[in-house]
């Protein structure tokens, strides 16, 4: 079994930064596919930002290329989502989640394909 542990949300103004952090462990998650999720109050999960491929490829939501970037430190199996230039919109609850270990990395942005998730953390931005 996997478990992932996200940290680092808070409430912050509009055009301020934050990092998330999601601490891994177990064998059976993929660090091939595993990225960040969020869900506003009334709309669905979506896809944020993903490593999709061994050589640490990337997919980002087009909602925000160019103000988050995902990465992974493999040494410390922890990944992390550098959030700048945040907006009201950005409002959420973020998830960790990852793929079973061996499976491919398909439609990386489609929640319903990632098997572990974290319990989330929040993240508030006020205009």
């Amino acid at each position: 079994q996997a478990q992932l542990a996200e940290s680092g949300g808070g409430s912050v103004q509009a055009g301020g930064s934050l990092r998330l952090s999601c601490a891994a462990s177990g064998s059976t998650y993929s660090r091939d596919c595993i990225g960040w999720f969020r869900q506003a109050p009334g709309k669905e999960r979506e896809g944020v930002a993903v490593i999709y491929t061994g050589d640490g490829d990337t997919v980002y939501a087009d909602s925000v290329k160019g103000r988050f970037t995902i990465s992974q430190d493999n040494t410390k199996n922890t990944l992390y989502l550098q959030m700048n230039s945040l907006q009201p919109e950005d409002t959420a609850m973020y998830y960790c989640a990852a793929r079973l270990y061996g499976t491919n990395c398909y439609r990386p942005l489609i929640p319903a394909r990632f098997s572990y998730w974290g319990q989330g953390t929040q993240v508030t931005v006020s205009s």
